[in-house]
């Protein structure tokens, strides 16, 4: 057997799931420990990798075992790795992040969690080891994410309102004040990457218009990410 000349570092996985239920807030996904260390504390979703698991599979399975969510598209958000950022040793931490339409994903606690639960991302218990550092990058990335890319294709459901939409952008990019509305909506139609399907059935007021994402539509631009197209299009804080 080969033997290592020096010390091997644990490997953990932590996983930022965002959630959205059409309000005015964004929520994340978080567990409460049901074992030491931080017995008691709220924390991401996450634990050790299997020594065979590819690392993202380990990122999926933690948050299925702990959460009872599944089926998630994630993203590597950052990996983190600061000498005592784990009172059991030597651990780095590869992040993922992923956004979901809140009503589809509820959380039920398993494994070592003894609760899951969606806190608004404003409203956050102290969280253990260094958790609070890894959701302050992740909620730069999203901010910086919704500016290139239409996030509505996993926190919306399958057709919105524009109303929908624009109330999304504003709730992601905390604009207080509201952008403005005949300007978001020429901007985004614009883009073409929605498509018409109908109007609002059964409601007290005018019907609105439906949309839906055009899948085909959007990988075409972002192929042409290069020359801004999609992201001059989606930055409405210009």
């Amino acid at each position: 057997m080969y033997s290592y000349e020096y010390p091997r570092p644990s490997v953990t996985v932590d996983i930022v799931v965002y959630g959205y239920d059409g309000g005015k807030q964004l929520k994340l996904l978080l567990i409460r420990r049901g074992s030491d260390p931080f017995k008691g504390h709220w924390a991401l979703p996450g634990g050790f990798v299997d020594m065979e698991e590819d690392l993202e599979a380990a990122a999926l399975r933690e948050l299925e075992e702990e959460t009872g969510v599944k089926d998630l598209f994630v993203e590597q958000l950052f990996t983190f790795g600061k000498p005592g950022r784990d009172p059991r040793g030597r651990v780095i931490s590869v992040a993922y992040f992923s956004l979901v339409n809140l009503q589809d994903h509820p959380a039920v606690a398993a494994s070592d969690a003894d609760k899951a639960e969606w806190f608004s991302i404003d409203e956050l218990p102290e969280l253990a080891f260094d958790h609070a550092d890894i959701i302050n990058i992740a909620n730069s990335r999203l901010a910086a994410k919704v500016r290139y890319q239409p996030i509505g294709f996993e926190l919306l459901p399958e057709e919105f309102t524009l109303g929908q939409l624009q109330q999304l952008y504003e709730t992601v990019l905390n604009v207080k004040d509201g952008f403005n509305k005949r300007n978001f909506r020429t901007r985004i139609l614009r883009t073409g990457i929605l498509e018409e399907v109908g109007r609002q059935q059964n409601v007290a007021h005018r019907p609105a218009v439906l949309y839906k994402f055009n899948q085909k539509t959007y990988e075409d631009l972002a192929k042409q990410r290069d020359s801004g197209v999609l992201r001059r299009a989606l930055d409405f804080e210009i």
